[in-house]
């Protein structure tokens, strides 16, 4: 095992892999109760997506893309279905256009398909050569923003108050507030509330003392002190009596989009291929830029991806680099995910919580799958570990990640504009591309006003291009 994953060559041990793949397993756990009740609201009473089935498909693909990350590319990262993308899955796709939920399934299963083939044509290689290296920090730096704007958010610390009339109701219950919405810090009234901040004190006393295994034995502890407020709830541990009809609805979503309900019937109205086309286009670039952005911010920073990778990555050929291996490891996901029914699959950047326990190798990985795997028979254990465990994670290495801000020459403001946009935009935005998206977009205008066109890359100028094709079609879908 040590030398397979090559433990001594990256400086760590089992151990510390092992409890780094805990780590994140737990930092990320949320998305196999979550994502059931999100795309669950993509069926109809004549044409339900049973949840069952989609709690499964979330396992199993989760499981499955994180294997090969680990086996095939030896790096800490574990996928997932994506946060965002299920939204867009649910509320756009199958929502707002109408399509139903096995066409929905089918356009992911191309995504992944076309996802594999700019991985094998190095088309994903060239946007990373491409990006400045100005902006490679800003992203990294902008990612550790991310992860602890979703730890303060999941720890239940702000709320945001939305007055008449400046939000949207849907029938599901979900709330879309528009920029009147207001954020605020909670009132420090609730025992949940509560229990957060006392995560957030023992995760950083730990850290400051630099016990081992700090992140990891903050969530336990954590959670230990949950129990005893009463904000755990202990009364479905050991009810397991839904997993026989998880699997026997998991019929029901397998194969689904590639059927003559899925794919298949996608393109048998010619009118409406333009429309399909734009949608898969939509899924496809946002999963590329949010994997770009999670292997840029957290990668090169801890060393994951070092400089005889980096060098490996722009003058190799085939799969030889751990960048290449780990990008065709995220685009196979994607399609495994949609045929077993889920949305797309994608590398999570709450990985970063292993990788801030220690994580170097795929052995995190596969410590994460494994407990992916084991987490169809023990999810109401799994469940039991509550957000405000969590989160204190999330923010503490969030906190690390900033450290990519010191490399940016703050007071050169050409350089401050790009920066600001990508970092602030990726967390206020919740997503990664869309952070990428502004600091592209600012980073060609300035050099055209500068008259420095010619310095921008071809790449950069068709990925930016690209963006802004996309925010006008999500416009007007």
């Amino acid at each position: 095992m040590t030398k397979f994953f090559k433990l001594k060559e990256n400086n760590t041990t089992i151990s510390t892999e092992i409890l780094a793949g805990v780590t994140t397993f737990f930092a990320m756990a949320y998305i196999i109760f979550v994502n059931p009740a999100m795309l669950t609201l993509a069926g109809t009473a004549d044409n339900p997506m049973p949840a069952g089935a989609v709690f499964l498909a979330t396992i199993i693909a989760s499981a499955i893309g994180t294997l090969v990350m680990g086996l095939f590319a030896n790096v800490p990262y574990a996928q997932a279905p994506g946060m965002g993308l299920n939204a867009f899955f649910t509320y756009t796709v199958c929502g707002a256009l109408g399509y139903t939920w096995q066409q929905a399934l089918g356009m992911v299963f191309i995504c992944g398909i076309l996802n594999i083939l700019i991985t094998v044509t190095k088309v994903r290689k060239l946007i990373i050569k491409a990006i400045p290296v100005s902006l490679q920090h800003a992203i990294g730096g902008g990612i550790g923003i991310f992860i602890a704007y979703i730890g303060i958010k999941n720890a239940g610390l702000i709320s945001f108050t939305a007055d008449p009339g400046t939000y949207v109701q849907y029938d599901s219950g979900t709330v879309v507030a528009n920029s009147g919405a207001v954020p605020a810090l909670v009132n420090f009234n609730n025992k949940s509330v509560i229990l957060a901040l006392i995560g957030i004190f023992i995760m950083i006393i730990l850290l400051v003392l630099k016990i081992k295994g700090g992140v990891f034995l903050g969530i336990v502890l954590t959670t230990i002190i949950g129990i005893i407020m009463g904000v755990v709830d202990l009364s479905n541990v050991g009810v397991n009596s839904s997993i026989g009809d998880s699997f026997s609805q998991l019929g029901q979503t397998f194969g689904a989009g590639l059927g003559r309900k899925g794919m298949l019937s996608l393109f048998s109205d010619a009118s409406k291929i333009p429309n399909v086309l734009m949608t898969i286009f939509a899924f496809s670039l946002s999963d590329t830029f949010d994997t770009i952005g999670t292997f840029i911010g957290t990668g090169r920073r801890t060393g994951i991806f070092s400089e005889e990778d980096q060098k490996a990555l722009e003058n190799s050929k085939g799969f030889k680099s751990k960048m290449d291996k780990a990008l065709f490891a995220d685009a196979i996901a994607t399609s495994v995910g949609a045929i077993f029914g889920t949305s797309n699959t994608t590398t999570y950047v709450e990985s970063a919580a292993g990788i801030g326990a220690g994580g170097r190798t795929g052995l995190t990985a596969v410590t994460t799958a494994v407990l992916f795997l084991l987490s169809i028979f023990l999810s109401p254990i799994i469940g039991i570990v509550p957000a405000q465990a969590t989160a204190p994670a999330l923010i503490a290495v969030g906190i690390m990640m900033l450290s990519s801000f010191k490399e940016i020459a703050w007071d050169d403001f050409d350089a401050a504009v790009c920066a600001f946009f990508a970092s602030i935009f990726m967390a206020f935005s919740y997503s990664i591309s869309y952070g990428i998206a502004a600091g592209f977009i600012f980073y060609c205008l300035i050099k055209v006003l500068r008259g420095k066109a010619k310095e921008i890359h071809p790449i950069l100028w068709i990925s930016t291009g690209l963006f802004i094709l996309n925010f006008i079609i999500l416009a007007v879908l």
